[in-house]
């Protein structure tokens, strides 16, 4: 049969015992494991910690005689993925690569339960190939699923509901009929397939958009929109009327925006989707917002801080009392930086109280209150109720108001710990716009302890390419002219997508407000008097980490241009600098 090894029943725990990778003793514990959660043996013998998943891939490739193959770098052919169905596929966990270049008889499938001898029967049956199994991470079998076959399924499900309409001559007023009880009808199917392949493709929102003959979904990933599929345009009002049933919306309303949220499980996480419904000249725009405890509570870690932006990091969320700020547009992190600055506070003998619009994130241990603007439960008439709950820190999703702004300086000063947002360019600027909101500059020297900027940008994958700067991404990047420097660029392979980018990193200025900044803003100080001030005691700016970013080939220059709004700026005041140390030269 071509299989690479015994076909006589091997049991995997004897298999490890005969290696010696576990003892009798080991093996029974993992078993206990295995059975109470569920899982694979290999799974519960690594999730113990009684052996790693290397040593585990190392004992099954030998002791079988079969490959090992990372999945993530292979890129499959449709004609090879459609000879085993998806069925089978998410049955087994097994996923077609390509023929023996020596025996075209022989298929080769990954797969990560070699042992499964009953499953390489099945998909040699229905293929009518000869098997042989190569050995592939679970998670990996998992990403190459909803990679390739998502989709498929997407599209299955699409055309049947298509077909179901067309069968029982369903209309637009017999959609008003559509409730949530028909689990396993089309619709539900297929707008659950497009929220979990968001979530597995890591992506941040989901758009389904009307336009002209069509139904489009984008996601974004890692702050770029990509199309991943587009549906007939008769399946647009079926879709909004089940997103709207599971958001909580009004199903019969379709000429006023509309907000709603969803809690759906995916892989055994909890994933929070708050959807906006809008009316266009096309039809109902959806767009849904993914977010995870898990992704917004991450360790310091994560954040992508430099050691020594850690330790002002630190340093700010030492203060017993003040405003500590950060700023940035939509979408640059702040949400995942103030939930981060939480959970490092979040401790028994300290009362947190938060005010958001809306909650995105449930944290044991912190009260989180929700803006109602309807029941008249406003950012300022909540921080009011707040003030008189005994709080130490008090979280504000953001200061849009001058009215929120009084409150929380008041409390700052009052010795409280306030941590907000503000939406500005720069660290600097976010003093301004306070006080372009009517707050006193004496004030705010007194009240403010820190200001965090932040952005996002994309990580470069592994499958990076270099080649040495140009003289003029040099001076973008503030690097000595007369200094080689090699910078990395996008390449694409398999794992990325093609898209040459593999996750994204925080590029931070973080301005600790000291006597010498206190004194400036007191004065009446500029944006840019402040910014002086706080360069002069070592504060870098976006533009600087984003730089160093760069040049240490974390990400392109390219993103960087993107965050960075002045970089013409930058390259006119290092000619500026260049020039000045040529006259001294010649002096």
């Amino acid at each position: 049969m071509g299989f690479g090894f015994d076909r006589r029943k091997i049991r995997l725990g004897d298999l490890f015992v005969a290696a010696g990778a576990i003892t009798d003793d080991e093996l029974k514990q993992a078993i206990a494991y295995q059975r109470e959660h569920g899982l694979k043996l290999g799974q519960a013998l690594v999730e113990t910690g009684l052996i790693s998943k290397e040593l585990l891939n190392a004992t099954l490739t030998q002791q079988l005689g079969i490959e090992y193959i990372e999945l993530l770098q292979c890129k499959l052919d449709d004609s090879i993925t459609r000879l085993i169905s998806e069925n089978l596929v998410t049955q087994y966990r097994a996923i077609p690569l390509g023929f023996d270049e020596y025996n075209p008889n022989v298929l080769k499938v990954a797969t990560s339960d070699p042992m499964n001898l009953d499953a390489l029967d099945t998909i040699q049956i229905a293929t009518g190939y000869q098997v042989e199994p190569m050995l592939a991470d679970d998670d990996d079998i998992q990403k190459m699923i909803d990679r390739y076959y998502s989709n498929q399924q997407a599209m299955e499900v699409a055309e049947r509901y298509r077909a179901e309409m067309m069968d029982n001559g369903i209309n637009e007023e017999d959609e008003k009929q559509i409730d949530n009880e028909v689990e396993n009808s089309p619709i539900v199917l297929l707008v659950k397939q497009i929220m979990e392949n968001g979530v597995k493709q890591r992506a941040s929102d989901i758009h389904i958009e009307p336009m002209e003959s069509k139904v489009r979904v984008r996601y974004r990933i890692d702050g770029v929109l990509k199309e991943v599929m587009t549906y007939d345009y008769s399946l647009l009002p079926a879709i909004s009327a089940r997103i709207k049933i599971i958001g909580g919306m009004d199903i019969a309303e379709k000429r006023k925006p509309q907000d709603g949220r969803i809690t759906i499980m995916v892989d055994r996480r909890e994933f929070d989707v708050r959807v906006s419904i809008l009316p266009t000249v096309y039809g109902e725009k959806t767009v849904m917002r993914l977010t995870s405890k898990e992704g917004l509570t991450k360790p310091k870690s994560a954040l992508g801080l430099s050691p020594e932006d850690l330790v002002k990091f630190d340093g700010i969320l030492s203060n017993p009392h003040g405003i500590i700020l950060v700023t940035g547009p939509t979408g640059s992190g702040k949400s995942t930086t103030l939930y981060t600055s939480l959970s490092e506070l979040n401790q028994e003998d300290v009362n947190i109280i938060t005010v958001e619009d809306p909650v995105e994130a449930n944290i044991d241990g912190i009260n989180q209150v929700q803006v109602n603007n309807k029941a008249g439960l406003t950012f300022a008439s909540a921080l009011r109720s707040i003030l008189r709950q005994d709080p130490d820190i008090i979280m504000i999703g953001e200061i849009r108001d001058n009215e929120t702004a009084d409150i929380a300086v008041t409390a700052s000063i009052t010795g409280h710990l306030v941590v907000s947002t503000l939406h500005t360019n720069s660290a600097a600027s976010a003093i301004t716009r306070l006080e372009d909101m009517g707050l006193e500059s004496y004030l705010l020297g007194d009240a403010l302890c820190g200001v965090i900027a932040q952005r996002l940008v994309r990580r470069l994958c592994t499958c990076k390419t270099t080649r040495e700067a140009e003289e003029e991404e040099k001076k973008a990047l503030g690097y000595p002219l007369e200094q080689p420097l090699k910078i990395s660029f996008p390449a694409g392979c398999p794992v990325c997508n093609g898209t040459g980018y593999a996750g994204r990193i925080g590029v931070y200025e973080i301005m600790p407000i000291s006597h010498g900044i206190k004194r400036i803003i007191g004065k009446g100080g500029n944006a840019d008097q402040i910014e002086d001030v706080a360069l002069s005691e070592g504060m870098k700016t976006l533009r600087m980490s984003a730089s160093e970013l760069v040049v240490k080939g974390v990400t392109s220059i390219s993103e960087m241009y993107k965050i960075v709004y002045d970089t013409s700026d930058f390259i006119e005041e290092v000619n500026t600098e260049d020039e000045e140390s040529d006259k001294n030269e010649t002096a």
